[in-house]
């Protein structure tokens, strides 16, 4: 059964019409500012390298499609590893859409992260039989491990109880709330003669890059088109639920 495509709405002023020479000047303007911000990534890339690193002591075990293994094991052979915190609760019968979104492109970066000693893989709380049969309907092959029976999602921030859910500001480092008891991040790990080590992690928007429809669409004059939504990505959807201008409800 198909349902009409969420209403979006527009805020944005109208367009001001100008000559081609009055529309170069004002480009060559934001391009300063443009250039000013990719410095300043670039700044803080260099930061995020130099953090410190934090020895991983507990032993975790995770299930993958090729048998049990440990999280040094997920390395493959590499130095460096990232997994995405995938939400997909024990009990969700599909993974979350916004994460779907954000998965949609692993399977093309992932051989370019393997030429420069990096694992890409996803985890998730839910079981690997769950977690297979969603992969399946999507049509994915990446890395995809289950931290079931595991306090791994717990340990970085990712999975909490109805309890703690009621608290504030439990997420993000203790900056902001979240609604549900699975959340999105992405942590980054690296392996040698010592152990392994927790470098870096990030949640909430921090998480935005991997959204490359993102990056298309502040492009365009509508930009988001969100302002009329219930809250941002409300219009997301798995890739196979979508038809054309239309949402396909899988029956």
């Amino acid at each position: 059964m198909a349902t009409s495509k969420p209403e979006m709405k527009s805020n944005s002023k109208p367009p001001r019409i100008a000559s081609r020479d009055e529309w170069l000047a004002v480009r060559k303007a934001l391009l300063a500012e443009e250039k000013a911000v990719t410095h300043a990534q670039d700044s803080l890339a260099k930061k995020r390298r130099e953090l410190p690193w934090v020895k991983i002591e507990k032993k975790y075990v995770f299930g993958t499609p090729r048998g049990k293994k440990t999280l040094a094991e997920l390395f493959d052979g590499r130095s460096q590893l990232i997994v995405y915190h995938f939400m997909f609760g024990a009990e969700w019968k599909e993974g979350c859409p916004s994460c779907s979104m954000a998965a949609d492109g692993f399977e093309g970066v992932t051989p370019h992260l393997s030429q420069r000693d990096v694992t890409l893989t996803a985890i998730s709380a839910a079981p690997l039989t769950q977690i297979e049969a969603f992969k399946k309907r999507l049509g994915w092959r990446f890395n995809w491990a289950s931290s079931d029976g595991t306090d791994f999602n717990r340990d970085f921030g990712v999975s909490f109880t109805k309890e703690e859910l009621a608290k504030p500001n439990i997420y993000n480092f203790g900056t902001m709330n979240f609604p549900a008891e699975e959340a999105p991040g992405l942590s980054v790990f690296a392996k040698n003669e010592n152990g392994v080590f927790h470098t870096y992690s990030t949640y909430g928007r921090g998480l935005e890059p991997l959204l490359g429809v993102y990056f298309l669409l502040d492009r365009v004059p509508k930009g988001r088109d969100e302002d009329g939504l219930s809250h941002p990505m409300s219009w997301v959807r798995h890739h196979d639920r979508y038809d054309g201008d239309k949402l396909v409800e899988l029956k």
